[in-house]
């Protein structure tokens, strides 16, 4: 028996536009400093920019983000030239287990940027584009804590997940008595089927660009008929 959807209905064609200077006024609204109305502007046709954070642990409630990598997506391309490479001084003690997966000591990001002083950089870096990451929900749910007490508002970009586009791909490939099988997600075995360059994971800048190359396959291979 197909359970039904408790998801909100999308507003009729006719009232998209007039929903969405609503809810753009009501975030404006609510904006604790006017200086990042930028983020609420229309996004750059076909922009995105890809974000990955190290942290000090895997607690997005309690850690703290240490370094911020990010890349800006035009079109068919992902722009290295165009890249943010950020280390951010925590006020947590990094977790040995965290240190064994990035290799960031507390040494390391001693001399790191404040956090407020690193989100102001990076959201002018992103601007009103959307944001593609592989598991992305972890990343933004940390910058959110981090943005919330200097603007009272949370990422208003859309998220578009690597992992998500991946697995909704490899379930078109499957006959219909498959689907619903367990999918690896991982970022070696997606850049490995997708026949894509891999970097050395774990350093935030070069997982956003390889969520930022895997975004652009997926892309064109679930455009394509």
């Amino acid at each position: 028996m197909r359970r039904a959807s408790t998801a909100l209905p999308a507003p009729p064609a006719a009232w998209s536009a007039p929903w969405r200077a609503l809810v753009r006024a009501w975030m404006l609204y609510h904006l604790g400093d006017p200086r990042y109305r930028f983020l609420y502007d229309a996004p750059p046709p076909d922009e995105w920019v890809s974000v990955d954070c190290e942290t000090t642990g895997l607690n997005p409630h309690k850690d703290e983000i240490i370094a911020i990598g990010a890349v800006r997506i035009q079109g068919q391309r992902v722009l290295t030239s165009q890249r943010l490479n950020l280390l951010v001084r925590p006020a947590r003690v990094i977790s040995a287990e965290a240190v064994k997966v990035h290799g960031l000591r507390e040494r390391d990001v001693a001399g790191g940027l404040p956090i407020d002083e690193a989100m102001h950089r990076l959201l002018h870096f992103i601007g009103p584009r959307p944001l593609v990451g592989y598991y992305l929900e972890f990343d933004v749910a940390l910058i959110n804590r981090a943005l919330f007490p200097m603007l009272g508002v949370r990422l208003p970009q859309p998220c578009i997940e690597i992992s998500a586009l991946y697995h909704d791909w490899k379930q078109r490939q499957l006959p219909p008595y498959q689907h619903g099988a367990t999918i690896d997600l991982r970022l070696a075995t997606l850049m490995a089927d997708l026949q894509l360059p891999t970097r050395q994971a774990h350093d935030a800048v070069n997982d956003a660009t390889m969520a930022a190359l895997a975004f652009l396959k997926l892309r064109a291979l679930l455009a394509a008929p």
